[in-house]
């Protein structure tokens, strides 16, 4: 049994593939935003995997607000306290905004809850993850980090500012971020990867402008489902086909060649800078 940690894990393909994790075996933490909706996919899991109380197994939850790197950092403080081990870091949470907002750290909120937030986690989490052995550290990116660019004087989007753009920028920064940590995680048997989930019909487009609204509920028609998009994680969190692969992006379980941009190494080592700088790291 792994300690498997899950962010955005109370709907969509992060709380399917906590179940499927549970399914397996595991024991589970759920990172969600809000309390009483934490606590009931946590419930719900439980019940659906049939687990009982006291069970070592039993899925716990924690709180985190991923707009907020104090939240963040409250949230690895938290982890650490109780886990005293965690086998797989799934950064899955994430979101879009239909207009440019700031955070309560003055950071775009779709860069910042997409990129900085998982950086930080996972840099807070990193000497636990490493200490026990073989692990893992998978996060959700996405196909549209081909329409993303990394201009680091720009991170904020001041220079204007469009929910695709934005979201693909995002994107390409968790790739980025993979690569980087991948080559730092050299020589340890931890592993890092990204994978793009397929088209899926969940929420997080529930923060696009009305007039798109008409266009996604025609093409949600054609989506995949949640448990087949939720699968390409849970394949990446456990499966020993690629127990020894890391540093990749992969997209339907298969290891595909990201964009130009997500390859240039001296740029995400620049992103991968200046984000320790962003989250306080240095």
């Amino acid at each position: 049994m792994q300690t498997i940690v899950i962010t955005g894990a109370t709907s969509g393909i992060g709380y399917e593939a906590a179940a499927q994790l549970a399914e397996q075996g595991h024991r589970v933490v759920l990172v969600g935003r809000d309390q009483s909706r934490t606590h009931a996919a946590a419930a719900r899991l439980q019940q659906r995997c049939g687990i009982a109380d006291g069970s070592a197994q039993a899925p716990t939850y924690a709180l985190a607000d991923f707009s907020s790197l104090a939240s963040v950092r409250a949230l690895a403080t938290e982890l650490l306290e109780r886990l005293p081990r965690i086998d797989v870091l799934v950064n899955n949470a994430g979101g879009v905004n239909s207009q440019r907002r700031l955070t309560i750290d003055g950071y775009e909120a779709t860069f910042a809850v997409n990129h900085l937030a998982p950086f930080l986690l996972t840099a807070l989490l990193r000497d636990r993850i490493t200490a026990g052995g073989s692990a893992r550290i998978v996060t959700t990116a996405s196909a549209a980090h081909h329409k993303g660019t990394m201009e680091l004087d720009d991170l904020g989007s001041e220079n204007g500012y469009s929910i695709m753009a934005a979201y693909g920028r995002s994107k390409l920064a968790n790739i980025m971020f993979t690569r980087s940590l991948a080559r730092r995680l050299e020589g340890t048997e931890v592993t890092a990867n990204c994978l793009h989930p397929g088209t899926v019909r969940t929420h997080i487009w529930s923060g696009a402008p009305w007039f798109a609204r008409p266009v996604l509920a025609v093409a949600k028609l054609r989506m995949d489902s949640v448990p087949k998009g939720a699968g390409k994680i849970t394949y990446l969190a456990t499966s020993p086909e690629v127990a020894e692969v890391s540093g990749e992006y992969f997209d339907d379980n298969q290891v595909r060649y990201p964009s130009r941009s997500a390859q240039d190494d001296e740029l995400g080592e620049r992103l991968w800078n200046v984000s320790e700088q962003l989250v306080g790291l240095r």
